[in-house]
């Protein structure tokens, strides 16, 4: 059983998906939660009431986590709020829009790699301060399986901004030991969420799905289990590592 008893999570992008899974799974474990969402506001408020209805605190920030203001206004209102950080899950990211090489202009590019990649570096050296405080503070980055396979159709600058994200989290987990801090990955694959409904047609996602051993999506909950141990004790000696989580469809 884990406890994250007087901890603080912040989860970025946690107002759907596996993110929103998340803030529910840390809260259920005794956290106090700091959800986020850029746009989908609703939902993330009605995710704060829940948290809240189940006597956990609940702070929620918005913004662009692409932005550097929005960034550090939203770390000044964890700071002001609880004071401390000690789990820090770099969830935020979109595919944005599917696009073949030929037709993959620069505007796009630099929206993919800023959404996915320039984000976790925005959040993580804006918390760093805060997460500094904390005897042993988790960092935990979202990539994807796509960072190893190249992505499906029309995904080539999100396959390679996740894999920016897979070899930050390896570069960031050699930079930050000094401060007793452990930083690893999880890297879902197909998941049931608003994104694949929002950007996967459904032929390619029948065609993606005949390649997953289980033969079915995984569903948002079956992705936080990782993330639970990754921030418990029982990951305190695993650093610079990414646990897969894709039902067999990549296997080491």
């Amino acid at each position: 059983m884990y406890s994250f008893d007087n901890k603080v999570v912040w989860i970025t992008g946690s107002s759907t998906g596996i993110g929103r899974a998340a803030a529910i799974a840390f809260a259920d474990h005794g956290a106090d939660v700091v959800i986020h969402c850029h746009s989908s506001l609703d939902e993330a408020k009605s995710l704060e009431s829940e948290i809240i209805a189940n006597g956990r605190k609940c702070l929620l920030v918005q913004g662009d986590v692409a932005d550097r203001a929005h960034v550090e206004q939203m770390t000044t209102q964890v700071k002001e709020t609880f004071g401390r950080l000690d789990v820090l899950v770099n969830n935020a990211g979109a595919l944005i829009k599917r696009a073949r090489l030929e037709n993959l202009d620069e505007e796009l590019w630099d929206r993919v790699m800023n959404v996915n990649l320039k984000s976790v570096y925005l959040v993580t050296k804006a918390a760093l301060p805060l997460l500094k405080q904390a005897e042993k503070a988790k960092i935990i980055n979202l990539t994807s399986v796509a960072a190893r396979n190249g992505g499906g159709y029309g995904s080539i600058a999100y396959a390679a901004a996740k894999g920016g994200v897979s070899t930050m989290t390896r570069g960031m987990a050699k930079d930050l030991i000094s401060y007793n801090m452990t930083v690893n990955a999880v890297a879902p694959g197909v998941i049931t969420t608003p994104f694949h409904d929002r950007f996967t047609p459904p032929d390619i996602r029948a065609k993606t799905l005949s390649t997953i051993p289980m033969g079915r999506e995984g569903t948002p909950e079956e992705a936080v289990g990782a993330l639970l141990f990754l921030a418990s004790p029982y990951a305190d000696y695993i650093t610079g590592e990414i646990i897969e989580v894709n039902g067999g469809q990549l296997m080491d």
